[in-house]
């Protein structure tokens, strides 16, 4: 029978049983069908006007044939002691009878079904529980991981970028795979556990996938989640029986995804020893440590929590290998870029390096979503390829969030905005240490009014003491350009002026970049109840506090003056920002060079009612 169709004719099935039942106690219980209903009153007024000729007693129903041949029927529900009298006197012919047992039928539903129907429940929630697993109860301890084959899995290292050095370190896994006698001959073992570590979305699951493609051998894949459940020993079980299933398909390799879920440190949990999670790492240790050097069975496990891993877990012999999975450089977000952009057509002025450069501390994980949220706006307008604009909104909308196009905003914020992210721009612009500018914009997103966006040529390692002070003058760029140009001070730089004095303070009270207080820490420590320990007095403390007010007030001041000596473009920018909305690098360097911004590459931003005609590009805003 179709499996579809079997659950529903075992439940037809059921309802005809619990149907027939209900029937069969109840067929006779009201005496015949055509029997019509009276009062017991009207009963005896029938017996006495000498009407009824035939009486039938059964338990408390009476079932009574008049002359003309109708049945009545009625109910005494105290017996009527005087009623075999009145028979008796009419001449009437009466029977008295038991009342009928119920059927063998009824009596075995009404005695069994309330506990038939508590195990069926009891049945149905544990299938639940087992998430419908073939065999129902009686595959709990059977293991849950999924078999890729030679055929299904087809992802191999040639899909999988960013982590060179990974790939190098599980490079010999592969050799030994292929061709494991190369490493026996020598008296070499190739390592039993491989412990891959990183932070989520680095592509460590992908990895592994990557190995067993390239070796040509079966995957088994499953979470640490689903070895533990609520009943003690299945843990165990399931391992036993996945260990069981990967020597029988050697050489293979069992990839344990989220092993922080089983592998914790034990006799931290209230179950000790007996603890459902402490036995299934039990099971794991054992099974590790005890197959054979030559069974060609590879644990690969993931996690991006190794500090809770059990010591045993990781010893030599078991998990004696560990990975480091991080997040990629960028050259590596440049080559993870290109393998997810082989997946959607791309235009001709889609740079990679370009986005690598905009998305520092990106995961591969992020970077697909990237590509797949330029591909969703590159849909949305119609379009056959997926050009750069498709890919810096993305950019845009995964960093800061979608445009809040709908905001309404007066004009007098808008010129505000707009001064604001000049100030921060021709500032950059002017430092020789800063990062290029590569996009100015005042379309609101998220929480941000508007943007100054500046991009890294390389990645940076260390920060140093002039490129810090350089990025404190452009964090008062935007307050400045506010009060020389609107002649007023908004709310809008009250996190430049947080990131700044943080800048500041770590200058002088951990990086020992201060010559009046030299080389010396002076950060707080936390005591054994993570309080805030001060370790320096008062008097240090205001030397530190007059310290940073010094540097802020020098770069304070260099940000002023390059202002003022640059108040044309500074005009320029704004008004450009007001026309267009967003500048890109090209459009920001003509205006540093003196030159009239070039037309945006896209087009005009598109109207909206809010706004009011704005001024065109080069001409004096008033201040």
């Amino acid at each position: 029978m179709n499996p579809k169709h079997f659950r529903p004719a075992v439940w037809a099935a059921i309802m005809f049983v619990i149907f027939f039942a209900f029937g069969s106690m109840g067929g006779s219980a009201d005496g015949p069908g055509n029997a019509t209903p009276i009062a017991y009153s009207d009963f005896l007024t029938e017996l006495k006007s000498q009407r009824i000729k035939e009486v039938t007693i059964t338990g408390e129903r009476i079932t009574a044939v008049t002359n003309d041949g109708q049945v009545l029927k009625t109910t005494a529900t105290l017996l009527d002691r005087g009623l075999v009298s009145d028979l008796i006197d009419s001449g009437v012919t009466f029977d008295v009878k038991n009342p009928e047992a119920p059927s063998f039928l009824s009596q075995v539903f009404i005695s069994w079904f309330p506990m038939l129907l508590m195990i069926g429940v009891w049945i149905w929630f544990m299938r639940k529980s087992q998430g419908g697993a073939k065999g129902g109860i009686f595959s709990m301890g059977k293991s849950k991981a999924r078999m890729l084959d030679v055929n299904t899995n087809q992802i191999t290292f040639a899909d999988v970028a960013g982590c060179d050095e990974a790939k190098e370190e599980v490079g010999e896994i592969v050799d030994f795979l292929r061709d494991p006698r190369k490493f026996q001959q020598l008296g070499g073992r190739i390592p039993r556990g491989v412990l891959m570590v990183g932070p989520p979305g680095t592509g460590k699951t992908l990895l592994a996938r990557a190995i067993a493609g390239e070796s040509r051998v079966p995957f088994f894949t499953i979470s640490g989640s689903d070895f533990v459940e609520m009943f003690v020993g299945v843990g165990a079980s399931r391992v036993r029986d996945l260990f069981e299933n990967a020597k029988q398909h050697a050489p293979c390799i069992i990839f344990i995804d989220e092993i922080d879920a089983v592998g914790r440190h034990r006799g931290a949990g209230m179950g000790g020893g007996n603890d459902e999670r402490e036995q299934t790492l039990n099971q794991l240790l054992v099974e590790m440590d005890g197959f054979e050097a030559n069974s060609g069975v590879i644990v690969i496990a993931a996690t991006n929590r190794a500090d809770v891993l059990d010591k045993a877990l990781l010893r030599p012999g078991r998990f004696d290998r560990q990975v480091m999975v991080g997040l990629p450089d960028i050259r590596g977000r440049e080559q993870i870029l290109n393998v997810h952009m082989r997946k959607v057509p791309i235009a001709s002025d889609v740079k990679a390096d370009i986005l690598a450069r905009g998305t520092p501390g990106f995961s591969g994980a992020e970077l697909a979503n990237l590509v797949n949220e330029a591909a969703l706006f590159a849909a949305r307008r119609n379009k056959g390829t997926v050009d750069m604009r498709d890919f810096e909104d993305a950019k845009d909308k995964v960093i800061l969030g979608p445009e809040r196009k709908t905001a309404v905003m007066r004009e007098e914020e808008r010129r505000n905005t707009a001064y604001h992210e000049s100030g921060h721009a021709v500032v950059a612009k002017l430092l020789p240490k800063a990062d290029p500018v590569h996009k100015v914009t005042i379309m609101p997103r998220g929480y941000a009014l508007g943007l100054t966006w500046q991009l890294p040529e390389h990645d940076r390692v260390n920060m140093y003491k002039d490129k810090m002070l350089e990025d404190i003058a452009i964090l008062f760029g935007g307050r400045i350009a506010e009060e020389i140009f609107m002649g007023t001070q908004s709310t809008g730089a009250s996190n430049d002026f947080e990131r700044a004095t943080k800048l500041a303070r770590a200058m002088v009270t951990r990086y020992g970049m201060s010559e009046a207080l030299g080389t010396m820490v002076y950060g707080d420590e936390q005591d054994s109840l993570g309080m805030s320990a001060p370790t320096v007095s008062e008097e240090t403390q205001q030397k530190v506090d007059i310290e940073i007010r010094t540097i802020l007030d020098q770069q304070y001041a260099l940000a002023r003056r390059l202002l003022e000596e640059n108040r044309d473009k500074v005009d320029v920018m704004a008004n450009a920002l007001l026309e267009w909305e967003t500048l890109d690098a090209e459009q920001v360097q003509d205006i540093m060079e003196g030159k009239m911004p070039r037309e945006p590459k896209y087009g005009p931003p598109a109207p909206r009612a809010d706004r009011t005609p704005r001024v065109p590009p080069g001409a004096a805003a008033p201040a």
